[in-house]
């Protein structure tokens, strides 16, 4: 079987194809304004990838979006083009996973996706740290509880909203430097951002240890989170492709319980 993994965020859609033999995902990505625009971006690259399938092949498609403007636009796309069924991740499916949904009907379904991949690899109290254009934490039991979830600006929505309303700053690479003194405007936007999101993150996690009285297993994901070298003595795992391996997860069981 291969699995077509649709993750649908504020600033990408993130299309990852996953074989039979592939350890990990290969990954397409189109800008969400691009697709807004015109549903033609998206329509273009998946026959581009049609044509790259063996026919031959059963195929799973997964979706999770929190761009409902566009939801529906993908899903018929997909179903006119390729003839596939798309399977949904959202709060009519959440009761087929073995996960307890905290709000079902409030909740980001990739931050569902991420609390179902952590719980089904780890299955102990973790907490999930998603560099997105929201950073997210969200925190799963060894039940499969979610137990809360926090929410910040990701780096670069901070950066960019900083930068568009100065007049005398700019939009800087995401590098930490190695000093927490920067030395020009660079240095400083950079300093400021890579540091203060290093107290942000360490911070949370532990008011979260403090309150829960345990110490909590963490992954992190999403594609900023190995710039900030401070924070590798405190993540426990890295997972790149985490949503998408939620997704992967939660299409076969639901797929499986519908059936």
């Amino acid at each position: 079987m291969i699995d077509w993994l649709l993750d649908i965020g504020n600033t990408d859609l993130v299309l990852g194809r996953w074989g039979k033999y592939n350890t990990e995902p290969q990954i397409h990505r189109l800008k969400i304004g691009l697709i807004k625009e015109n549903i033609f971006h998206f329509e273009n690259l998946l026959k581009k990838i049609v044509t790259e399938n063996d026919p031959e092949d059963e195929i799973l498609v997964t979706m999770s979006s929190v761009v409902p403007d566009i939801t529906d636009q993908i899903t018929d796309a997909i179903h006119r083009i390729t003839g596939l069924k798309v399977t949904p991740l959202n709060q009519h499916t959440y009761k087929y996973l073995p996960i307890t949904i905290l709000q079902p009907s409030e909740i980001g379904t990739d931050l569902v996706a991420n609390a179902l991949a952590v719980h089904l690899k780890y299955k102990t109290n973790s907490i999930v740290v998603d560099f997105g254009t929201a950073m997210s934490f969200t925190t799963v039991n060894p039940d499969g509880e979610i137990i809360g979830v926090c929410i910040a600006p990701g780096l670069q929505t901070a950066i960019k909203s900083l930068t568009s309303n100065t007049a005398q700053l700019f939009e800087v690479p995401i590098i930490q430097p190695a000093s927490a003194l920067g030395k020009n405007t660079e240095q400083a936007i950079q300093a400021g951002f890579t540091y203060g999101y290093d107290g942000l993150v360490k911070g949370l996690i532990l008011a979260q240890e403090k309150e829960l009285g345990l110490k909590l297993n963490v992954v992190c994901t999403g594609g900023l989170s190995k710039i900030i070298f401070t924070l590798l003595d405190r993540i426990d795992h890295y997972s790149p492709h985490l949503t998408l391996e939620g997704l992967r997860e939660a299409g076969r069981i639901i797929r499986t319980k519908m059936e």
